[in-house]
């Protein structure tokens, strides 16, 4: 629809609703305007993704990697600084269970003294299953930051990462731990399925 005939479909329902009017044409202009509008977004709407949340258990194992200088960042002989912040470097390895049913492979990089309950983490995982029946591959990437105790955590998928019929896939997860069992909630958007 053009800027002019759009112009005029709002000053009709405008006029038919704001000032109640009863003149035929414009009541008439008012209800095609309103059944156009109407079959338009019911169109848009058909085809938008719609937000779905997957939720289940996952084991998780992280091994940790070389210690070396350079992973580490311990200082040289020549380093003033007494003693080096721990730098860390895993790999991980992960099942998931429930509307989620994947393995995922990855590599975590961990930073933080460990006495005062400060740290962070990043890491960038693949996620290669079946999301409620719909089966490919995804990357997730984390960032969290641990300050004396207080967890902040974002979990989100790569653009563009997914693949097979996870193409298009955008979302986020939540990961919790109660009493040892790892649990996680999946908030993501896929296109219709064709």
């Amino acid at each position: 629809m053009n800027k002019r005939a759009r112009i005029g479909a709002i000053a009709a329902i405008c006029l038919a609703v704001g000032f109640r009017s009863s003149h035929p044409r414009v009541l008439a202009l008012a209800r095609t305007h309103a059944q156009a509008s109407s079959a338009v977004q019911s169109t848009v709407q058909k085809g938008a993704p719609v937000t779905t949340r997957a939720t289940g258990t996952f084991e998780v194992k992280l091994v940790p990697q070389s210690d070396d200088k350079a992973a580490t960042g311990a200082p040289d002989k020549t380093s003033a600084q007494a003693e080096p912040l721990p730098l860390g470097r895993m790999t991980i390895d992960k099942q998931f269970h429930g509307g989620l049913e994947a393995t995922a492979k990855g590599q975590m990089l961990t930073a933080g003294p460990d006495a005062n309950g400060s740290a962070a983490y990043v890491a960038i995982e693949r996620i290669t299953g079946t999301l409620h029946g719909r089966t490919g591959s995804f990357i997730l990437q984390h960032s969290g930051t641990l300050t004396r105790g207080a967890q902040q955590q974002s979990v989100t998928v790569v653009p563009d990462s997914g693949t097979g019929q996870l193409a298009g896939i955008a979302g986020k997860m939540t990961g919790t731990i109660d009493a040892g069992k790892h649990s996680y909630d999946f908030e993501y958007t896929l296109p219709a399925t064709p």
